[in-house]
């Protein structure tokens, strides 16, 4: 069974950065895309950026462009999103999504900015 865990989250001030990680097991991963969402309590879940293994491509949301940084190590079995000067409206739950033949979704790490 595929499983997903993120790490990584926590607590900085405005202009800080984190550095997410997702460690995937239970599958093969080559053919997946892969990708961070986030959702703030009351909202709806929204695509960060994403990436393909094979494909050598690339998203990101207009709202992250130039900030944050989506990479992979098929080796690891691992994607992570390195988000720098981070802004209060960051703050949010980041989860981690492996997309096949069907969705895989990590549980979850908590990322909180405050200016």
């Amino acid at each position: 069974q595929v499983q997903l865990v993120e790490s990584g989250g926590g607590s900085v001030q405005a202009g800080g950065s984190l550095r997410l990680s997702c460690a995937a097991s239970g599958g093969t991963f080559t053919s997946y895309a892969m990708g961070w969402f986030r959702q703030a309590a009351g909202k709806e879940r929204v695509l960060v950026a994403a990436m393909s293994w094979s494909g050598n491509s690339s998203y990101y949301a207009d709202a992250v462009k130039g900030r944050f940084t989506i990479s992979g190590d098929n080796a690891k079995n691992a994607i992570y999103l390195q988000m720098n000067n981070l802004r209060p409206e960051d703050t949010t739950v980041y989860f981690c999504q492996a997309r096949g033949t069907r969705d895989y979704w990590g549980q979850g790490t908590q990322v909180t900015v405050s200016s």
